[in-house]
């Protein structure tokens, strides 16, 4: 996939879901993009980036991204992770941003500053 953005430029979601449908359907992948496919494929991915931490110590880990080959797969598993979620989005015609925005809003109203943290923060 080729970068169709300005030099020194970051794509808004918007242009990067619409690069992702195009990558798609000129493969004629989206019948395969059902939203259990895409959550399945969103869980894998995730479960890869996880991999990559799996046995390091948390000194190991916060250093991961300062060795360039593990700095490297970190990024494409985060790509593919938020690839995926793009997607899952698309599918379910869900606003990632606005979901965000809104979840914000709910925790800071559940977990006031100062309280104690939560078990279960989902």
């Amino acid at each position: 996939m080729s970068d169709h953005s300005e030099p020194g430029t970051v794509p808004d979601i918007a242009a990067l879901q619409q690069r992702l449908r195009a990558f798609a359907a000129a493969r004629d992948w989206g019948q395969y993009h059902t939203p259990k496919n895409l959550a399945a494929a969103l869980s894998v991915e995730a479960s890869e980036l996880l991999e990559i931490f799996q046995w390091l110590t948390p000194e190991q880990a916060a250093a991961v991204m300062r060795e360039p080959a593990r700095a490297h797969r970190v990024e494409d598993e985060v790509a593919d992770v938020l690839a995926y979620l793009l997607q899952f989005c698309m599918a379910l015609d869900v606003d990632p941003l606005a979901a965000l925005a809104a979840k914000i809003e709910r925790n800071e109203l559940r977990f006031p500053v100062g309280g104690t943290p939560p078990l279960d923060a989902s």
